[in-house]
């Protein structure tokens, strides 16, 4: 590929990336892409093969995001496993709340070829992260287990916390208390508490 292609290639998932953000992922066509882009219709089938392919390469620049906040989450944090295991759902809490669309698109395996295009060389190392950190919080655990269930549990938050269910349940304008609570409801009570 040429720097005129890549560079257009780019433009296509920049045109999906905003897109997403400012319509949601129903918005992602193909047609209102290329329009975006200021090229024909059918210009992004020639780097996009299928809808899938665009809608997995726009996914991809949300795992890089994610994965960017993360690191940079755990550079940022000087406590032991437990605190960077909080780190990264801290993190994880505030990209999707910062981001709703791309969030949704991300976690849509059943809209994404994540095998054939790369998703999953981003998004199982972020996984294998926590697990490693989980894993180190609470010797003995099954750290995969309780990572996808941590997971699970913070997908959840951030879906009806954006939905302001939460809120409307507990009373709170701040995710930190209920954070606090998924995280020793997976991890076990903080030592000396």
């Amino acid at each position: 590929m040429n720097e005129s292609d890549t560079n257009l290639r780019d433009r296509l998932v920049d045109a999906g990336v905003a897109l997403l953000a400012a319509e949601g992922p129903q918005a992602l066509t193909l047609r209102e892409i290329a329009r975006r882009t200021g090229v024909s219709h059918g210009a992004p089938r020639r780097y996009f093969p299928t809808h899938l392919e665009l809608l997995s390469a726009i996914a991809g620049r949300g795992f890089a995001d994610l994965a960017g906040r993360a690191h940079c989450a755990l550079g940022r944090e000087t406590g032991g496993p437990r605190a960077q295991v909080a780190a990264l759902a801290r993190t994880y809490l505030e990209f999707a709340l910062d981001g709703p669309g791309m969030y949704e698109l991300m976690f849509r395996h059943d809209l994404l070829e994540s095998g054939r295009l790369g998703l999953r060389d981003t998004s199982l190392p972020l996984f294998s992260l926590l697990a490693g950190l989980i894993g180190d919080a609470v010797p003995g655990a099954d750290a995969r287990r309780v990572a996808a269930a941590l997971w699970a549990n913070l997908h959840g938050v951030a879906q009806l916390w954006r939905w302001r269910s939460l809120q409307l349940a507990t009373g709170d304008e701040d995710f930190g208390p209920l954070l606090d609570t998924v995280l020793a409801a997976h991890l076990g009570p903080e030592a000396g508490r």
